[in-house]
């Protein structure tokens, strides 16, 4: 069945309250979806960030973003106040998220709302603490923890913190009780919004698709409780870290700093942590993409403390073994595979063997030095795929057709038959109109903006992962123009 959606991340979603939410706006965005019949909402990864406000890089797999739990309905529930939350000055722009006033200003008011609830629990709470025990409470102790040490990371924790040491751990959540339960509370509000917006836009017809980075951060909750998972020294420190080697996009490569994963031990036992994790996720979502699936087949090291990326190594993966395990283990799962860049004969067969969708870029076919061969345009497609304009590590249309070559955008233009009016529903009509079962555009391409509105820049630090969509911009002619283009390429849920 031939399918389209939009990527728009929760953090994007219109709201007055400094980042989207999983409120009114939320659902309002759905509504849009659903008007302009589009099948697919697909979304980054919705854990909680850390440093640099990337949500690939999260203190957990497991949990869920306190940021996107929406206040008003925690004034429906009864924990909140109005007076609460409306006249907090979020210091940011209509389509800009500003992390350091929510850092600031979103947990004082969440710590309300959890100590108002915790006041009379539920029986609701209790399901939601027992069913989740398996990452729950170690996560609230790790962010107790890390609020007990100044926020600094796990590393730099005292002696016997950081070795988990049972005696000093078990004292911690007699003297930070209250601490410990502000963070399952927290990760109960979410869930519970999360599964009332999720059952809604099932309701309306609209998939979520959800997105799995492959890699943890290292400091993370994975990492603290589970070292044995990961290659570390014998001081719990990375002997090398994950990354990307030089291309033509960066001559120092990608220095990511995720601690890589002892695949060894992890075969050992049956691969339980990914299956485990696998398993969690895609009840989370109806859809999972997971993120850099080449590193499955090979995965480039590159040496701790280096600067760069220049010195590491491509070193085996596990392969399909991980996949077969899952499969015997949960069954066969709706799952996409990022497999961009530079792809070997053997990450080829590994997407073969697993049948997973992969993606092509339509960013990445216009190439004036190699016209008609590129495997990123769409007479070149084939039917089991995502295609995309652009993902969230890629400029907007618009921003790409500014700062591509002369020759890039001249062929593009010519390819995609291009007029000088919003040439983004050009590029967008082609996508649609092509072999790929399923189609996704970014929401600033279907609001026509520029590079101002990017995601995400790799390899920056800095203004990415804000960008908002501005309140008022989903309007009724913007869906019958989407839902015009979805029906005539037979895209229609």
């Amino acid at each position: 069945m031939r399918k389209s959606g939009i990527l728009m991340h929760l953090s994007s979603v219109p709201s007055p309250y400094g980042i989207g939410t999983m409120g009114k706006t939320a659902r309002d965005f759905v509504d849009f979806l659903q008007e302009s019949g589009q099948s697919c909402w697909q979304l980054l990864p919705i854990c909680p960030t850390s440093y640099g406000d990337s949500p690939y890089q999260s203190y957990s797999t497991f949990a869920g973003n306190p940021y996107f739990i929406d206040l008003d309905e925690l004034k429906n529930m009864g924990v909140l106040e109005a007076e609460d939350y409306e006249n907090v000055d979020w210091e940011s722009a209509a389509d800009k998220v500003n992390y350091g006033a929510l850092y600031r200003k979103r947990y004082p008011i969440l710590r309300k709302a959890a100590e108002k609830f915790l006041e009379a629990p539920t029986e609701e709470y209790d399901r939601f603490c027992d069913e989740n025990e398996y990452w729950l409470s170690d996560f609230a102790l790790f962010m107790a923890l890390k609020e007990i040490h100044g926020g600094k990371p796990w590393s730099e924790w005292d002696t016997v913190y950081r070795n988990h040491e049972d005696e000093a751990l078990a004292q911690v959540q007699v003297e930070h009780e209250m601490e410990i339960l502000f963070w399952k509370v927290y990760q109960f509000f979410f869930f519970k919004q999360w599964w009332a917006l999720k059952e809604y836009a099932n309701e309306k017809g609209i998939e979520i698709i959800g997105d799995l980075p492959i890699y943890v951060s290292l400091d993370s909750v994975d990492v603290w409780a589970h070292p044995e998972l990961f290659q570390l020294d014998e001081n719990k420190v990375p002997t090398e870290v994950a990354g990307c080697p030089p291309d033509g996009f960066s001559a120092d490569g990608q220095l990511w700093g995720n601690p890589l994963y002892a695949w060894d031990y992890m075969e050992q036992t049956g691969f339980e942590w990914w299956i485990d994790r696998i398993k969690y996720i895609c009840e989370v979502y109806d859809v999972l993409r997971i993120d850099h699936f080449r590193g499955f087949d090979s995965y480039y090291a590159i040496p701790y403390g280096d600067k760069t990326a220049k010195n590491g190594k491509w070193k085996q993966g596990p392969g399909m073994k991980l996949f077969h395990k899952i499969e015997e283990a949960i069954g066969r799962q709706n799952i996409i595979a990022e497999d961009l860049g530079y792809l070997t004969d053997s990450v080829k067969q590994l997407l073969k063997e697993s049948g997973f969708p992969g993606m092509k870029v339509l960013e990445f076919a216009f190439d004036s030095r190699d016209e008609s061969e590129n495997e990123y345009l769409p007479h070149n497609f084939v039917r089991n795929c995502v295609a995309y304009a652009g993902t969230h590590d890629n400029n907007t249309i618009m921003g790409w057709l500014e700062d591509v070559s002369p020759e890039d955008a001249k062929y593009a233009k010519r390819y995609l038959r291009m007029g000088e009016k919003e040439p983004y529903w050009d590029m967008l009509s082609e996508l649609w109109e092509s072999i790929a079962d399923l189609t996704i555009a970014q929401a600033q391409d279907i609001l026509g903006l520029g590079k101002e509105a990017r995601m995400n820049r790799p390899s920056t630090l800095g203004d990415n992962w804000c960008w908002r969509a501005k309140p008022g911009v989903f309007t009724h002619a913007l869906a019958y123009k989407l839902r015009n283009i979805t029906t005539i390429y037979g895209r229609l849920r």
